[in-house]
């Protein structure tokens, strides 16, 4: 499903958006971009990044050997851009396939000699380029009758390549060599999704090129349209329109034209939104292609998966497992395999090993179904999709030269094939130098570890690389689905916060959106054990903030004689607090926030929280709220939560601030209504997910730096640890690593460990010097300092939510009991941020008091600054009292 035009992009840029241009997320739509690799490391970071949303095409000519151009296609590269003289050494050393390369040349004399070299191509029957599997085509001969590799090849060479010195661009000429049936090469800096209403904007509409070579229906002007998901099973047919095309780029959103009601906001009304993934065409172009992730019911108005019906095979699967995960009843079977890891693993290999066994058709068949139940069920708890494992399948198809293909030792022993493979004389090892440093260990066998970088030995910009947050949806991804939740509670109230809950909390039988105080003792049963650790917790939190009071009492300065200034607080007198449902209950973000409020003395307190299933909450989070004196809990999470506390409905209080951490559709509802003037609503800050940074150094206990790297990553797959290693040689770092490991494993959230500590990483500096300037340049949530003399280190903490100070002092204890606040920045906001605090939940009111003399000394001052400014009734407002003093 190719589009008609390539967009080239700049690796090398420090962010992931080109200058004024379309950023990585938006190029996706397109389905491949074009890079111009430095390097090899250069190239493989960037496939590795973002191989899941992007076919890549790589220019090749900067790399020097053709052993390295075969690792870029190995890493995933759709096709590289490979100059003649390239193309010659491929041919005699490697083989690669004909139509994984494209040959452009930057001047008439290396036309020329290609030329040449095609001419005589036909005198060689297999240049080592291809297999015969490939029926011994050579590129040459790919180029000759391949279309697609030939307009590759001109536009390329028109367009001076990335980076390169291109002619000037113009929409009018891409249209024309769009027409003529060629793919033009197009810097991502050229385009815009933006609309151009008002003609100032010169760059290139990617919408408008998008439908240059579409085919439209002769009687309606539209364009047919198949819609399907991330797997191509087809949703539905409709209509689009150049319009309809702009807007679903513009707001990354399923986005079509009906033929009677104008532009079709996929989603509007039902909440069945899409997602936009990609758009394209079929092979003559006569039918446009959107891939969407499907939110929701599914297409269907009917509320199935498709309009063709209900999803079967594999996709069933998959949507069966993500509802029972969501919604599994305590003690079923499946809640224990999403539950019990160990299960699963289990019942994986019990499978593995009947499958292995079956004989029959049937028998395989049957087999095969239950380990990819089981399978799947794993992957699900971890947060990972069919369109993942696909994807991955396609990149290794992608790889040019493959492994052996042998067994491991144990599995071929148990299959009898060890003793067939001992026969085979091995290979004398290569011999290694003495002086090689010893390798940083790789994940294998099953073992749970942390990617290693040794900045002495890595570039500058591959450290920072690495420091990267895990990638989020994008912004207009997320408001384009959160917008429509917000403006039918502004709309409809109650019904709309209840439809929602029951939608997305399954929470179905619940009638009220909202519980009222006082609670019923019903609500708030505790074992004993809780109930103290909860008392002892907001006894410590209430003395910890009450003691903050003493900085925002009433401040008064003469700022010169007669001229008194002074600050005095009060409190915001309604506040919203958010506590997250999701993958954890969390009783101690209502105490973070609730004990605050109560001391700030707040006059009405709201807590917003997702109910269970049964409608309802949990009887901590009750208990908190009633510890803390809350009006009202919210029964209700999401973008609808807090909707319903910015306008307030017929049953829930409208507040002036909301607090609380939350997923980016929580967060992207806070940033819009707090945008709103009429919602006259403010926020705490940004959040993102939960991320923690230890540094520690060669007197570190290996055990306490793996549960506090632990305790983070636990919280969500998309969370990140970051372990700062000074100084250690690699006994010191092997046990830390066998720690994480041990604990990881046993751990009943390993799956969700093993997903965040995929994008976690370790660094291993020299001192802490360089310790301390990666940390401030990351800005963590929570840093921890397990190093000696950890107090002294205090004063060069530049960015951090909180900081944890020696080994005696986990992240945990932050988090629930110490005293301090846990509602923290992250994502890098420490740089801004400050957590939540009692200052949170005040506001600072400045007084003047001037008697006649003072005001007499400051007159001509203010007289003269008014003038300047040319605000005469400022100045007049003045003048008027110094003459009234004179008469």
């Amino acid at each position: 499903m190719a589009t008609p035009f390539l967009v080239s992009f700049d690796p090398s840029s420090s962010s992931s958006v080109a200058p004024a241009g379309l950023s990585l997320q938006q190029i996706a739509y397109f389905g491949r971009v074009l890079i111009k690799a430095a390097t090899l490391s250069q190239a493989e970071q960037f496939l590795r990044e973002n191989f899941r949303r992007l076919d890549v095409y790589v220019d090749v000519s900067a790399i020097a050997t053709a052993g390295e151009i075969v690792d870029i296609l190995n890493a995933g590269a759709a096709r590289v851009f490979v100059t003649p003289a390239q193309l010659a050494v491929l041919s005699a050393e490697q083989s690669v396939p004909a139509d994984r390369l494209v040959v452009f040349a930057s001047s008439d004399a290396e036309i020329d000699g290609f030329k040449a070299w095609v001419g005589q191509s036909a005198d060689r029957k297999a240049t080592g380029l291809c297999t015969e599997s490939d029926n011994v085509k050579t590129v040459a001969e790919t180029l000759q009758t391949d279309p697609e590799a030939q307009n590759l090849f001109r536009a390329y060479r028109g367009s001076g390549g990335v980076g390169g010195a291109a002619a000037v661009v113009t929409e009018d000429l891409l249209k024309l060599t769009l027409a003529q049936g060629a793919v033009s090469v197009v810097p991502a800096e050229a385009l815009t999704l933006e609309r151009n209403e008002d003609g100032k904007n010169k760059k290139i509409s990617a919408a408008k090129l998008l439908s240059t070579r579409a085919v439209a229906d002769p009687n309606t002007g539209l364009y047919a349209t198949s819609v399907t998901d991330e797997r191509g099973v087809s949703l539905g047919l409709v209509w689009s329109s150049d319009e309809s095309i702009a807007e679903a780029l513009r707001t990354g959103t399923g986005v079509y034209q009906s033929r009677k009601r104008g532009l079709w906001y996929k989603g509007q009304s039902s909440g069945d939104v899409q997602e936009l993934l990609r758009v394209g065409f079929d092979c003559d172009s006569d039918c446009l292609l959107f891939v969407v992730n499907q939110i929701g019911r599914g297409f269907c108005h009917l509320g199935t998966a498709s309009c063709f019906g209900q999803y079967s095979g594999l996709s069933r699967l998959q949507k069966t497992l993500l509802a029972r995960k969501a919604d599994a009843p305590a003690g079923s079977y499946t809640a224990r395999l999403f539950n019990e890891p160990k299960l699963v693993e289990a019942k994986i290999m019990e499978e593995a090993e009947e499958l292995c066994q079956a004989q029959t058709k049937e028998e395989i068949a049957f087999e095969a179904a239950d380990l990819f139940y089981f399978a799947l069920t794993k992957c699900a708890a971890a947060g990972v999709t069919l369109e993942d494992i696909e994807r991955n399948l396609d990149l290794k198809s992608l790889k040019v030269k493959r492994r052996k293909g042998d067994a491991k030792g144990p599995w071929a022993e148990k299959a009898g094939l060890a003793k067939a493979e001992s026969a085979v004389p091995a290979a004398p090892p290569a011999p290694t130098p003495a002086a090689a440093p010893t390798p940083a260990p790789t994940a294998q066998d099953g073992r749970i570890e942390m990617k290693r970088i040794v900045t002495a030995t890595t570039p500058a910009s591959e450290v920072m690389a690495a420091l990267k947050r895990p990638s989020q949806k994008s912004n207009d991804v997320i408001v384009g689905l959160v917008r429509p939740i917000i403006d039918d509670v502004r709309t409809n109230g109650d019904a709309a916060v209840l439809k929602y809950t029951h939608k997305f909390e399954k929470a179905t039988s619940l009638q009220s959106p909202v519980l009222k105080a006082p609670y019923s003792p019903e609500l708030m049963k505790l074992s004993p054990e809780t109930q103290e650790a909860i008392d002892i917790s907001i006894a410590n939190i209430h003395r910890f903030h009450a003691a903050q009071k003493s900085s925002n009492d009433t401040m008064r300065v003469e700022t010169m004689p007669g001229v008194v200034c002074s600050r005095f607080s009060r409190p915001i007198e309604r506040v919203g607090l958010y506590i997250p449902g999701g993958t954890a209950v969390l009783p101690s973000t209502a105490m973070m926030l609730g004990v605050p409020a109560m001391v700030a003395e707040c006059k009405t307190i709201v807590f917003a929280s997702p109910p269970r299933a049964d409608g309802s909450i949990s009887p901590e989070i009750v208990y908190v709220a009633h510890k803390v004196g809350a009006e009202s809990i919210v029964l209700a999470g999401g973008a609808q939560a807090v909707a319903a506390m910015a306008y307030g409905t017929e049953s829930i209080s409208k507040v002036d601030k909301i607090l609380g951490p939350g997923n980016q559709f929580v967060t992207a509802a806070k940033m819009l209504v707090s945008n709103d003037t009429s919602a006259g609503v403010s926020i705490d800050m940004p959040a993102g997910p939960s991320e923690v940074l230890v540094i520690a150094d060669k007197d570190a206990n290996p055990a306490f730096v793996a549960s506090d790297l632990l305790s983070q990553a636990e919280h969500g797959v998309d969370s990140q640890v970051i372990l700062i290693a000074v100084d250690l040689n690699e006994a010191q770092l092997q046990a830390i690593e066998d720690e994480v490991d041990a604990q990881a494993k046993a751990l009943p959230r390993v799956d969700i460990v093993k997903g965040s500590l995929a994008h976690s990483v370790t660094y291993v500096v020299r001192d802490i010097d360089e310790a301390m300037d990666i940390s401030n340049e990351y800005a963590p949530e929570h840093l921890i300092l397990q190093v000696a003399d950890a107090e002294a280190l205090v004063d060069r903490v530049q960015n951090a939510g909180s900081v944890f100070i020696g080994q005696w002092t986990p992240e945990s204890v932050g988090d629930y009991s110490a005293g301090v606040n846990h509602s923290l920045p992250t994502y890098g906001y420490a740089k801004q941020y400050s957590g939540v605090n009692l200052g949170s939940f005040l506001k600072h009111i400045t007084s003047s008091n001037l008697t006649a003399d003072g005001l007499y000394a400051l007159s001509k001052t203010v007289e003269q600054l008014a003038a300047v400014e040319g605000l005469d009734a400022h100045k007049r407002a003045v003048s008027v009292r110094v003459a009234a003093m004179r008469r």
